[in-house]
């Protein structure tokens, strides 16, 4: 579809609030109005590790400290995707089919085994998060009860070390 590497350039906006976990990216991504048409998330390590966003459709400052990570969010061709189009209508289980026919997605993946058939179900969660790979907007997923795919990335995912205390 190479929808981020044709929108990449100046409608694309680099924005980096020094935000150190993706969740707390997403939710201000989330809170902007208007929304944007394309929100990413991209994991930088300028001047620390930290989760930078590139916007299409929408605008936002960055402070002077970040703005090395934003300018890299902006002229990135990777990223997470947490805004696109048709993201709101992949709730509930849909087919893989219904998911490439009402969004932006390229291609859903099984994690380990390629291509998803188009007939698989799939149990969204309400959390569906893509990554851009090249050109490709790509939705990793795995296999889970009752013959379903869930995305791989969970919405409230367990700390590395929560059992470690």
């Amino acid at each position: 579809m190479t929808l981020y590497r044709s929108v990449a350039g100046p409608s694309v906006l680099g924005v980096s609030l020094g935000h150190r976990e993706v969740g707390a990216a997403d939710h201000w991504i989330l809170s902007l109005d208007p929304a944007p048409s394309l929100a990413c998330t991209h994991l930088v390590r300028t001047p620390f590790p930290h989760v930078a966003i590139s916007l299409v459709g929408a605008s936002a400052s960055t402070p002077t400290e970040f703005q090395a990570a934003a300018d890299g969010a902006a002229t990135g061709t990777f990223g997470r995707a947490v805004v696109f189009p048709g993201s709101p209508d992949l709730t509930g289980t849909l087919t893989v089919g219904e998911v490439l026919s009402r969004s932006a997605i390229d291609r859903v993946e099984v994690l380990g085994s390629g291509a998803a058939d188009e007939a698989l179900k799939l149990d969204t969660r309400d959390f569906v998060r893509p990554q851009f790979r090249g050109d490709d907007l790509v939705l990793v997923t795995m296999p889970a009860a009752g013959g379903l795919l869930v995305p791989f990335e969970t919405r409230d995912p367990t700390p590395c070390c929560a059992d470690h205390a």
